[in-house]
């Protein structure tokens, strides 16, 4: 008995400064997440892009601990929905965040790639710089297009101004709300405002989601025939979207 309690002695005085060095291991500058969903369609600033069809989207995350960050994030749409000849959208963007108690700032650039699509004799992309604020679960994003807005001609200039709120319920559950408005630069009819309304569910690190999203836009504008149907469709009509999705 004796030996068995100098052998958990010494078993204990061993363990205690290894213990201790773990705590004090220094956390790492670099973190990496990624991100990946199903949705039931893919509405992007109000606007359908996958002609009422499913989506699977998904994507990565770096950032460093001093606050410039690097993404990417991708997404299947139809070529129906202004992408002739393509079928995927791929985004890049980084830039850089940082926080003050309850306030946050967030600045930096995305461009919007459609391998693959030919309008008018070119690839469908457009580049953004965005600068936005945040307080506690509410968030206000402006965006600036810094080449024509997805091939539009002379609509260099187009802006977004977001304003979207995230609320924790507790319990795995939360709720959230946005609204958002384009100003279609040389396109009058093509400006309009877009909001959303939805309720989450975390369920073991999957998050459940139900939202329905809205938007007053020129139905003529928005429009589109799809070629292969001849059907045309209102792709700012309102819909409701359930989705699924987890970040590891």
């Amino acid at each position: 008995m004796k030996k068995s309690l100098i052998a958990l002695a010494l078993v204990g005085a061993f363990a205690a400064p290894a213990f201790a060095a773990e705590e004090a291991a220094p956390a790492s500058e670099h973190t990496i997440t990624g991100n990946l969903g199903l949705f039931s369609s893919y509405r992007f600033r109000g606007i359908e892009q996958t002609w009422g069809k499913p989506a699977i989207q998904g994507g990565f995350d770096y950032a460093h601990s001093s606050g410039f960050y690097l993404g990417n994030w991708n997404s299947n749409v139809s070529e129906w929905a202004g992408y002739p000849g393509g079928s995927i959208e791929m985004d890049f963007y980084g830039g850089y965040k940082t926080s003050f108690g309850d306030y946050g700032l967030d600045v930096g650039g995305l461009y919007y790639y459609y391998p693959g699509t030919d309008l008018a004799g070119k690839t469908v992309k457009n580049g953004e710089l965005y600068v936005g604020v945040s307080w506690k679960f509410l968030s206000l994003k402006y965006s600036y297009a810094v080449t024509d807005y997805f091939n539009a001609t002379d609509s260099k200039g187009t802006s977004y101004l977001d304003l979207s709120a995230n609320y924790d319920l507790g319990d795995g559950w939360g709720v959230n709300g946005h609204v958002g408005h384009l100003n279609f630069k040389n396109y009058d009819d093509g400006s309009y405002t877009d909001w959303k309304l939805g309720v989450t569910k975390d369920v073991g690190g999957y998050v459940f989601g139900l939202s329905y999203v809205d938007t007053n836009a020129d139905k003529g504008f928005y429009t589109l025939p799809n070629g292969s149907t001849g059907d045309s469709k209102n792709l700012a009509k309102g819909t409701a979207v359930l989705s699924v999705s987890k970040t590891f």
